[in-house]
């Protein structure tokens, strides 16, 4: 299959990448830094703004699935990353025919997800990072759901929760609509992404996708996350 991946250069995206090559799809890499990502066989970089209508449209032709890892920081001010792209990625597709998208939100985009014993993340970490710091964020997330729901596309939204790093791949769980617990390694959320563009068991769904045999530092996932500069 010939996959488009949005974000590639992005911590998820690079997994999203690797895994799909690993797989033997041939990869769409669209980016705005192509010097970031090295040639392999099955890979083609593509530079497009993803919120550019016109510049997503000309790198669509001929890919089969759109995968979609983009992300902000969170900011004061009000973002339309995860919005704007949803509407020029979702206008591409239809033109070109192309039906399967599957876009990265959050659990925090499902507004009755609450990991179940996790009283420090639901009271204190939650309304103070999520709702607080990463309101505009998760406000424009919420945004980019709707417009995705509008479509007649095969869409499944991706939801997963903290995200952190590790070196492989887990034994990771997935569950309609949100997953209940607090983090995700981003390896997972890959896998979980291309194993749904084969099976199709959350297409036109929210599928939650959580990592539970390891945990990251809340501390540096925080700051990692939400808070350093790129």
């Amino acid at each position: 299959m010939r996959v488009a991946v949005f974000g590639a250069n992005g911590p998820t995206g690079r997994h999203l990448t690797d895994q799909a090559l690993a797989a033997g799809h041939a990869v769409v890499a669209v980016t705005r830094r192509p010097g970031s990502l090295p040639a392999r066989p099955g890979l083609t970089v593509a530079v497009a703004d993803a919120t550019d209508p016109a510049a997503v449209d000309a790198v669509l032709g001929g890919t089969d699935a759109v995968l979609s890892a983009l992300g902000s920081r969170f900011s004061k001010e009000t973002i339309t990353t995860y919005s704007a792209s949803a509407t020029a990625i979702t206008g591409a597709m239809a033109r070109h025919g192309i039906k399967r998208l599957l876009t990265v939100s959050s659990s925090i985009a499902g507004p009755d997800w609450r990991p179940t014993g996790a009283h420090f993340f639901n009271h204190v970490l939650d309304p103070l990072v999520n709702r607080r710091l990463g309101h505009t964020l998760h406000e424009d997330m919420r945004r980019m759901e709707t417009v995705i729901r509008q479509t007649n596309l095969d869409w499944t939204l991706v939801r997963p929760s903290g995200l952190f790093e590790h070196p492989a791949v887990t034994d990771y769980h997935t569950a309609e609509t949100s997953a209940d617990g607090v983090f995700t390694a981003r390896v997972d959320l890959a896998a979980s992404m291309l194993n749904e563009l084969e099976d199709r068991r959350y297409v036109r769904t929210a599928m939650g996708v959580i990592t539970t045999t390891v945990k990251p530092n809340i501390a540096k996932l925080i700051w990692n996350e939400g808070v350093k500069k790129k």
